[in-house]
């Protein structure tokens, strides 16, 4: 049996109240919405049905996807009352609720960089994957212009300097967390991302950025900028334009795809 401190439990408590609110800013937030909008159309554009996927997202405590994805199956570590499953990713391939060799896709976005060890867990979900399914997951991209907005502007720890590709002390779901963590694995440190070729090709990987400065634009989570949507809009597909065509210069964030063997 499994003994909870009471600091654990305020960290629970914690994390959950955290999500909540931050779910009612996203919700009130409309050109944050339309990020997150675009993003999931980027993220599922190779798929001509997505309605008719068998879809996980793992890390849904915030996350709007529902809104537009209804098929999807939602989830998170936190017991909150509209989710689908409630369970530790780092334990998915124990998760009873969904059959092995039964799921199309498993996104995650922003989600990654709060594992303890996201490698294990990638190697652990491919379990529950077809084969051909997909991983697709969005993370931060440390570019000439983000990297400054991440290292010093953002709350959430960066750390270029890790021996290991994992977390070092694990708090809880939202406070532990190396933003870096992801870019390294699939950008920098090739033996790292090698862990992976065993359930995943990692010959046909795919990263492709997604956005400069329009996620910044909306506030974020944290706050709510004052521009008119029409006018934000407008300016989004600049920007997306813009972190394509110079990722190494100004892209802020990048989606990953790997493919089940």
């Amino acid at each position: 049996m499994r003994t909870i401190t009471i600091a654990q439990s305020n960290e629970t408590h914690d994390d959950r109240t955290v999500t909540l609110r931050n779910r009612a800013r996203l919700g009130a937030n409309q050109n944050l919405l339309f990020w997150y909008h675009e993003l999931y159309r980027d993220q599922f554009k190779g798929f001509p049905d997505p309605a008719a996927l068998c879809v996980l997202e793992v890390g849904s405590g915030t996350s709007p996807l529902k809104q537009f994805l209804s098929n999807v199956v939602t989830s998170d570590v936190l017991d909150l009352d509209y989710l689908d499953l409630v369970f530790d990713c780092h334990e998915i391939d124990k998760l009873g609720a969904i059959k092995d060799e039964s799921l199309d896709i498993i996104t995650l976005t922003n989600v990654l960089h709060h594992l303890k060890n996201p490698i294990a867990f990638l190697n652990r979900a491919a379990k529950k994957l077809k084969s051909g399914g997909k991983v697709i997951a969005t993370e931060p991209f440390f570019s000439f212009l983000s990297t400054p907005i991440f290292k010093y502007l953002h709350h959430e720890p960066v750390n270029f300097l890790i021996s290991q590709p994992e977390l070092g002390k694990v708090r809880g779901p939202l406070v532990s967390a190396n933003i870096a963590l992801p870019w390294l694995i699939f950008f920098r440190r090739h033996e790292w991302l090698q862990r992976l070729n065993e359930n995943f090709d990692i010959a046909t990987l795919s990263t492709r950025p997604f956005s400069a400065l329009s996620y910044m634009a909306t506030g974020g989570i944290s706050r709510k900028l004052p521009i008119p949507h029409f006018v934000y809009r407008s300016l989004f597909f600049v920007d997306l334009t813009i972190s394509r065509r110079f990722p190494g210069f100004c892209a802020a964030f990048f989606t990953v795809t790997l493919t089940r063997r």
